[in-house]
């Protein structure tokens, strides 16, 4: 006989990691903002790019952070948001007040998304997958609570391939930056959307040596 409590371990979350997660954000909330200044200049162009892709409808955004993506939400549009760490939230909040956006915002794990199935037309995620404990398990949900025509769209900093030995320098560097600012920088995540069963319909590059990509896909293969 099968034994219950085993099966239900296996599709649970590996608690401590997330923990770790949460912590990580919550320790950076404060100062997250200031640490992106830099980036977020470039960040801000395809972040406005990936949203012109989304049509109004009801929208998850999963990893809301500060709030970076609020302004660029569609006209018309109903956005659930969520996050792990209420410290991020704190300000995503604040965010959501000055810009005046109704949004519904959440604390939850991506990887246990408590939403029914089939209940949005699309999801977005920028830069939120190298930081997922289990990014194969919530790339799953998501294609749970998106409804089979929906969409899911992914801005992503992935692991840089060629030069090979550029490759291995940030496989080498990855659990620093980890510690750091919670986040890999040598994750695989087109390939990892690919496993999780999802069908992608695009993949591009956005940054010097293929470093950002835009990842478009469905809920599953036809």
């Amino acid at each position: 006989m099968t034994n219950q409590p085993d099966i239900e371990e296996k599709t649970r979350p590996d608690l401590q990691q997330t923990t770790l997660t949460l912590a990580r954000y919550n320790r950076i909330a404060p100062v997250y903002d200031l640490m992106e200044i830099l980036p977020e200049r470039r960040f801000a162009p395809w972040r406005k790019r990936l949203w012109a892709m989304i049509p109004a409808g009801q929208i998850l955004e999963v990893g809301v952070g500060t709030g970076k993506n609020f302004s660029y939400h569609p006209a018309g549009a109903t956005v659930t948001g969520i996050d792990l760490s209420d410290g991020m939230l704190t300000r995503a909040r604040r965010q959501a007040k000055k810009l005046g956006r109704p949004l519904d915002l959440r604390q939850m794990d991506a990887q246990q998304l408590e939403f029914p199935d089939n209940t949005f037309d699309a999801a977005v995620a920028t830069f939120v997958f190298c930081s997922v404990p289990d990014p194969e398990r919530g790339l799953r949900e998501l294609a749970r609570v998106v409804k089979p025509d929906g969409r899911i769209v992914l801005l992503e900093h992935v692991r840089i391939n060629q030069p090979a030995l550029v490759g291995q320098l940030m496989d080498l560097l990855d659990p620093l930056t980890v510690r750091v600012s919670g986040a890999h920088i040598n994750r695989r995540t087109a390939e990892t959307v690919q496993r999780a069963g999802l069908a992608v319909e695009q993949v591009e590059s956005l940054a010097v040596r293929d470093l950002v990509k835009l990842i478009v896909a469905r809920p599953s293969t036809p």
